[in-house]
């Protein structure tokens, strides 16, 4: 009984207070506590940036009683353009590489409030969202953001709790205001008409989406599975030789990791007829170049390497999130409808707030 009853506790606590979002503003604890942190420190953007190390302190002394060693890897991703489609937190520094090169210390690094996160933090001095103690009572801390930017679909999230997990794919700004600005006009609207204004995932790694089945399903249901494909062209040299050119990779993969396994499967004679791979990237980009042999078809080879390497992958859509602190799983037409009532929620606490000091003020 002690065991069961310990082990529920702690998944519950897993559950609400660290790998899953909620559905109001998108953030985890940890990501909400960061930001916040960050606000505190007046870091906006234009303003000047703050050592990493700082953040992480202030964020750990005040709001997340953790250590700085793990609120630093959660900064670094929200500062990542390869990792969040519209990033929340605007990075100097090294912070890794898509090549999974790790970020420099915190000590070296420094950080300010990209745009996106000040619109997730706008009018929290207006009463338009409910504060809680810190974990020492010393000061007070938003249960959740204002959140005037979608950011639960534009953004996505991924995380694994005790017992679930979610999963969530990013999506494109302008698609999804464009898909609840039609919700707004019709309520009624089914799950399925969605993909009329939101086209799909938008990865910011970019790369192709193969079928549409997949984003069907998960638009119905909150489960699917999306096949996503790198983005490679064939090249043709003076001489007649041909390169297959890779600039785009799907998402969450790793390119070292990707190099690794070409030249694997090559070794291992799955894949024949190339003589040599180049990482080209820089400044410019992503530019992975494969030389193909003379007597090989480039068409082919890029065939089986969609076939054998990970350049082409599947993407499982899970949408968990907290809704009204349980976790459940949503359909695009659930969480459109969720920002929309928690906005509306907003605006009117936001606006009672102003129409109090108004009268006060009067008086």
């Amino acid at each position: 009984d002690v065991l069961k009853k310990s082990y529920l506790e702690y998944s519950m606590s897993v559950i609400v207070s660290r790998a899953l979002p909620d559905v109001r503003d998108g953030l985890k604890p940890s990501q909400r506590r960061i930001l916040f942190a960050m606000n505190e420190l007046n870091l906006a953007p234009g303003k000047g940036f703050r050592k990493c190390a700082k953040i992480a302190g202030d964020t750990s002394g005040n709001y997340h009683p953790h250590g700085e060693q793990v609120i630093y890897p959660t900064l670094v991703r929200m500062a990542q353009e390869w990792s969040l489609r519209y990033m929340l937190v605007n990075g100097q520094g090294n912070f890794g590489s898509q090549d999974g090169d790790p970020p420099a210390a915190m000590r070296y690094t420094e950080a300010r409030l990209q745009k996106a996160a000040v619109d997730l933090m706008e009018d929290l001095d207006k009463d338009t969202v409910d504060f809680k103690t810190n974990y020492d009572d010393t000061r007070k801390e938003p249960v959740v953001f204002p959140s005037k930017f979608p950011n639960l679909i534009v953004n996505g999230s991924s995380g694994i709790a005790v017992g679930m997990a979610t999963n969530m794919a990013p999506h494109n700004i302008s698609e999804v205001c464009d898909g609840i600005i039609a919700y707004v006009d019709n309520p009624e609207m089914e799950s399925s008409e969605f993909i009329k204004y939101i086209k799909g995932p938008d990865f910011p790694t970019g790369g192709y989406i193969i079928g549409t089945q997949g984003i069907k399903d998960y638009y119905e249901t909150g489960h699917g599975r999306v096949i996503m494909r790198g983005k490679a062209a064939v090249e043709t040299k003076n001489n007649g030789s041909e390169m297959i050119v890779i600039t785009e990779i799907p998402y969450m993969l790793n390119k070292s990791l990707l190099i690794q396994k070409i030249v694997s499967v090559v070794k291992e004679r799955r894949i024949e007829g190339i003589s040599d791979i180049r990482d080209e990237s820089g400044r410019q980009g992503m530019r992975l170049v494969i030389v193909v042999k003379r007597n090989y078809e480039a068409s082919s080879v890029l065939n089986k390497l969609y076939k054998y390497t990970q350049l082409q992958g599947s993407f499982s859509v899970n949408n968990r999130a907290l809704v009204n602190g349980i976790p459940q799983v949503i359909n695009m037409k659930e969480m459109v409808s969720n920002f929309v009532d928690f906005r509306h929620e907003v605006i009117v606490r936001r606006t009672k707030f102003k129409l109090k000091n108004a009268e006060e003020r009067l008086h």
